[in-house]
């Protein structure tokens, strides 16, 4: 037979491409052959008596018996080739590394192997006979799939015995499969912020992507096609330099890959736990955490290596490094500073300052655990620690305006002057109020507010009020509510002189100071 001698792999994939309807010369691109020889066993093929699709049911003996005329490569050049894959598909998995250049690779070593396409042919079906697609088409570093699975485990408050369900997450980075769990008390973004945070110390490095299926917790605003990611979680990529990429949902091929991973987390994990009790979110977590370590050292039923064994070796090397600290949860709100410079964050019930020139601006307030930054525009205009104790008001001194610019005739002698048609004791008090702070606009605020309860009470309740409080540590203005909301005012009390209710404090001055 004339052309170029094939194998009994190449003559296989001719006769299944020509059962395809390709082309002779299609055939001849597809497998690296000339035309010629191509043409020769097309020719052989119309003498027999059989269809192409009756030539591909049959065995290697069979074949050679109908063209025992040709002459046949020896087929340890297709089983040295196959002896490459494995080491193939791992450099694959790095970053930089193609079908090209593993093929020049092959080349050096072996100048009469295989051409490239039929490299690649080999390679693929290879690959899927392994069933190795779903690992290989995946970059080491460069995605990690979370989601919740859809059943929950469940703890038990040690006071009330009340079952709480605990939903979990579980992500997975696709080329070694190796997993991370976590129990969380819901499906909230602080839950899922709290678990990615924790996933990625855990890894020791962060991947360049988070892919979450749509989640609720990423989406701020549902799109087909322009999903918007919320605030918290661009912060959290920011922080750790990733994109969160939400715009679709899983490729059927990826899903599947999570599915197959969450299936398996309730057998290895979910079952093993199923007649244990735990007392809190966290010792849930600390048994989770011994199971998902053998989980991870399970060898793969095909493949002589475990999860951590393929995460150490291709996938951790890949990985970006950590930033210095973890992620903490940033939470925003709105807010309009108020006249007195400050800012009003209900979540503590209390006021940070702004710089006064932002009186009366709409300003954007975030917050996490430790510190309170205000931004208008973009800018960050303040920067607090965060206080938790209710009412406080935190100041910076620069923050704080010449009186008479801002508040005209505001001063402690104008709100005296109000407090006095309510009757003495208010006026000391509103006095008093005043001078305990190191900047008396602070308490312009209070002192405003127990001048209006007299719209709400008599002021001869308020007047009352104010004599009973007068014996208080420290003034405020939930003081003299509550006396009246409890009707304590009309309790008789001794008289109290009102010299003892003035306090000597550098901060009590005359109007003539604010002209």
């Amino acid at each position: 037979m004339a052309g170029q001698r094939i194998d009994i792999m190449e003559l296989r994939q001719l006769i299944q491409l020509k059962g395809k309807g390709l082309s002779n010369r299609k055939v001849a691109e597809a497998l690296g052959m000339s035309r010629n020889t191509v043409n020769s066993y097309v020719q052989a093929f119309s003498q027999q008596e059989l269809s192409y699709q009756q030539l591909q049911a049959l065995s290697e003996a069979e074949l050679v018996g109908l063209f025992p005329q040709t002459d046949y490569k020896d087929k340890s050049r297709y089983e040295q080739l196959f002896t490459y894959f494995p080491e193939f598909a791992k450099e694959l998995r790095k970053t930089g590394c193609t079908m090209q250049v593993l093929w020049n690779r092959y080349l050096e070593t072996h100048p009469d192997g295989y051409r490239y396409t039929q490299f690649v042919h080999h390679f693929n079906q290879w690959k899927d006979k392994t069933k190795a697609s779903g690992i290989l088409r995946h970059q080491a570093g460069r995605k990690l799939f979370m989601d919740f699975a859809g059943k929950t485990l469940s703890w038990v408050d040690r006071d009330t015995g009340e079952i709480h369900p605990a939903q979990v997450f579980v992500a997975i980075l696709p080329c070694s499969q190796y997993t991370y769990v976590q129990a969380t008390k819901a499906q909230k973004r602080e839950d899922l912020v709290r678990a990615l945070t924790d996933c990625k110390s855990w890894l020791g490095g962060v991947t360049k992507a988070i892919v979450g299926d749509n989640m609720k917790a990423v989406v701020a605003k549902g799109h087909k096609y322009a999903p918007v990611i919320n605030k918290t979680l661009k912060d959290l990529a920011l922080h750790y330099g990733c994109v969160i990429d939400p715009t679709r949902p899983y490729h059927p091929k990826d899903k599947a890959l999570v599915e197959g991973a969450i299936r398996l987390v309730y057998q290895r994990i979910y079952y093993p736990l199923s007649n244990q009790t735990f007392f809190s979110v966290a010792e849930l977590n600390g048994a989770i955490r011994e199971l998902l370590v053998c989980y991870n050292d399970y060898r793969f039923q095909n493949r002589p290596t475990t999860r951590r064994q393929q995460f150490l070796e291709i996938e951790q090397p890949a990985l970006d490094p950590l930033p210095p600290t973890p992620y903490q949860l940033r939470h925003y709100k709105r807010a309009k500073v108020q006249k007195i410079s400050h800012i009003y964050l209900g979540t503590d019930k209390n006021y940070y300052s702004v710089p006064h020139r932002y009186v009366g601006r709409h300003v954007e307030v975030q917050y996490t655990a430790d510190v309170v930054e205000v931004f208008y525009d973009g800018e960050r205009i303040a920067h607090h620690k965060r206080s938790r104790t209710a009412g406080k008001y935190t100041t910076i001194g620069t923050h704080m305006p010449s009186t008479h610019q801002v508040y005209n005739d505001w001063n402690p002698d104008w709100f005296a002057q109000r407090a006095a048609r309510i009757g003495p004791y208010a006026k000391s008090y509103i006095r008093r109020l005043i001078a305990q702070y190191d900047y008396p606009e602070i308490g312009y605020k209070q002192a405003q507010g127990i001048l209006a309860l007299t719209k709400t009470y008599p002021a001869e309740r308020v007047e009352a009020a104010c004599r009973r409080a007068a014996q208080g540590h420290r003034a405020g203005y939930r003081t003299i509510a509550n006396i009246l909301k409890n009707n304590l005012d009309q309790n008789s009390e001794p008289e109290l002189p009102l010299d003892n209710h003035i306090p000597d404090h550098g901060n009590i001055r005359g109007g003539t100071n604010y002209n």
